[in-house]
């Protein structure tokens, strides 16, 4: 069932306990779940889970695989308190702020898009993304997939000027289509696109989950390029959250197809 481990995380968080709050299951019906699943072991116990969110005993490769099936997530993030001492942040803001991972250089554009779509997937709460020069298809569609898979998350779309790329204008198009900036459905406003006048505000390109964020730089080696990044996790990200929820609320706000079309591509 799992290897027993030491160490104390009061207040923080694991990402295996937040994905189980976000399914407002007790531990006891997490493990019913558990249980019902068409590969699910026998033998976990309310306890068993609960010292697994805690990161005192390690998830074994049998419960890993119906836990990750169940709460749609990966063992990558799922797990990470366990393999790599990463904690989400604490559910209240009293609790101590969980310790940051040392920022990682992104050398290249294919790595430095891959990292920027792993924070669009693996985005659970809030989701913010700045700039108006994105072009990269996929990158673009992993924040579409996760917005169409997760309603409850919230979505923040910073542009500074016009988009100047057509596949921006199409992508800021089906975000408008996926969800509407008037709906609290859920208690909540979960799209918010915000627009500067060029001369406002300096541009700045950044893509920041409640958990991770990637901020894109200028290239190493091309002067009109941007395929260098850095990577940054805990606390670091949650502050560039902060940082676009800000900025939206002095930007204008977009909130209709119409408003979108009358934007001029340049």
């Amino acid at each position: 069932m799992g290897s027993a481990r030491t160490g104390h995380h009061d207040g923080l968080v694991s990402a295996l306990r937040r994905a189980r709050l976000h399914q407002n299951w007790t531990l006891e019906r997490a493990v019913q779940e558990i249980g019902a699943h068409p590969d699910g072991p026998s033998g976990a116990t309310p306890s068993l889970l609960s010292a697994w969110e805690r990161g005192n005993v390690v998830t074994s490769a049998r419960y890993r695989s119906v836990l990750c099936a169940i709460y749609d997530e990966s063992p990558e993030i799922l797990f990470a308190h366990q393999d790599h001492n990463l904690w989400d942040l604490p559910l209240t803001n009293t609790a101590p702020a969980p310790s940051r991972q040392q920022p990682r250089l992104l050398r290249s554009y294919a790595v430095l898009s891959e990292a920027m779509r792993h924070v669009a997937a693996s985005a659970r709460e809030r989701l913010v993304v700045t700039g108006s020069r994105s072009r990269d298809a996929a990158y673009l569609a992993a924040i579409e997939n996760v917005l169409h898979e997760r309603p409850t998350l919230i979505h923040y779309r910073i542009l500074f000027g016009p988009p100047r790329h057509e596949i921006l204008q199409k992508h800021l198009q089906s975000l408008l289509t996926l969800r509407d900036p008037s709906d609290r459905s859920y208690g909540w406003k979960t799209l918010h696109i915000g627009l500067f006048a060029e001369s406002e505000r300096p541009e700045r390109f950044f893509v920041a989950s409640e958990h991770a964020a990637v901020v894109t730089l200028p290239s190493l080696t091309a002067a009109e390029m941007f395929d260098t990044g850095i990577s940054l996790t805990g606390p670091d990200a949650t502050a560039l959250v902060q940082h676009a929820i800000q900025l939206y609320a002095a930007a204008d706000p977009i909130e209709t197809l119409d408003a979108i079309s009358k934007i001029a591509i340049e």
